[in-house]
């Protein structure tokens, strides 16, 4: 198999700057993010090869060659990955050349030396299916070449830790620019709800009570009534408070911990929810961020199949081990979530990439839809 490969490299070895060539004199510059692609594909295919020879897992790594024609161009010639590969063309030319000779060589001269020494006996058992002594030999020599070559095509290709590191501070400035922006949102919701109720409200009830204190003298009954008004104001104000108080951090997390406060939500839906339940119970409780994270999450996802789904049942399991909680909210609805039609689930992204955290949304058309979410907690 790698004989064909190296082949293809071989040709790449012209390809790839001949295409550098044209693109430098900005007559190829179309053909670039096409040839970088087809580099992409091979050199992922031998990542994958060799992967699999090695009992492992090579990770790629590559800028996106996403937008115009100017940014697919700007992002191939930066990207570090376009240039481990190039230099992965030639040496893996050349390797995979001289390991094959190798290995022909070790079958041409080893196997008949093995029977000229052993003579005819040796023969006669060979045809018998009894192997050689030479041939456990040869295949281990053969093996340990494979494994030589391979080792190389994945110290090549493999992201190395200065580009590792990069993508995890991009990762982390886009969490955290998530997590402002959900910070932002959170404040500008809780400020209009207090603007638009409860600030409201309590303009309404001092009109009232300044009308109670001019009617005192002259009509008490009215003055009375109006006190009834505004103590009834006062209470759906309190209500009004309670309910953003909530939408901060839910009471129902400080008094039943997660697990209480996640069978509370199943108990009020309207649609008959499985819950399964799977903590480790540690002496201790989760972070009260990670906490009222993984609330929020499972009330919206609660809430949008109530809204959206069509659903006649759901379930919703969530588990924590080895230091991560795992949080599963499915529907057997119609299916067809979209995260950009108002349905929450933008909020969710943020609201879980702010705690370094990962959400899963599969929704086919016709269902099931399913929303996995994964958040550190610790161990």
């Amino acid at each position: 198999m790698g004989l064909p490969m190296a082949v293809v490299c071989f040709f790449g070895c012209f390809v790839v700057p001949a295409s550098l060539f044209f693109t430098v004199f900005l007559i190829g510059a179309p053909a670039w993010p096409e040839v970088v692609r087809a580099l992409r594909r091979l050199a992922g295919h031998e990542r994958v090869r060799a992967g699999a020879f090695l009992g492992t897992t090579v990770p790629e790594q590559y800028l996106p060659l996403d937008g115009s024609l100017s940014d697919r161009f700007r992002l191939a010639m930066t990207d570090p990955g376009t240039w481990r590969d190039a230099l992965w063309l030639p040496v893996q030319t050349l390797s995979v050349m001289l390991l094959s000779l190798l290995t022909l060589l070790l079958w041409l001269v080893g196997l008949p030396l093995d029977g000229v020494r052993l003579g005819v006996a040796d023969a006669v058992a060979r045809r018998r299916g009894v192997p050689s002594r030479a041939e456990p030999l040869v295949l281990n020599l053969q093996r340990f070449l494979a494994e030589r070559q391979a080792s190389w095509t994945v110290n090549l290709l493999r992201p190395s830790e200065s580009s590792r590191l990069a993508e995890r501070v991009a990762e982390l400035s886009e969490s955290r620019a998530g997590a402002v922006e959900a910070h932002s949102a959170e404040l500008r919701r809780i400020e209009r709800d207090l603007h638009d109720g409860v600030q409201a409200q309590l303009v309404a009830l001092s009109l009232r009570i300044g009308l109670a204190k001019q009617q005192l003298a002259k009509d008490p009954e009215a003055t009375r009534a109006r006190l009834d008004e505004a103590q009834e104001g006062i209470e759906r104000v309190l209500a009004d408070l309670r309910h953003v108080v909530r939408t901060v951090y839910p009471p129902v997390l400080t008094d039943r911990g997660l697990a209480g406060a996640v069978r509370a939500l199943a108990a009020g839906s309207s649609i008959p929810v499985d819950l399964q339940v799977s903590v480790v119970e540690s002496g201790h409780r989760l972070p009260a961020s990670v906490e009222a994270a993984a609330y929020f999450v499972i009330a919206e996802g609660l809430t949008n199949i109530r809204k959206h789904s069509r659903a006649t049942k759901s379930s919703v399991r969530f588990q924590r081990s080895d230091g991560q909680l795992t949080i599963t909210v499915t529907d057997d609805g119609r299916g067809g979530a979209d995260e950009h039609a108002g349905s929450g689930l933008v909020g969710i992204r943020r609201r879980v990439a702010a705690l370094d955290g990962t959400a899963t949304l599969t929704s086919p058309v016709g269902g099931p839809t399913e929303l996995k979410v994964e958040l550190p907690c610790g161990s």
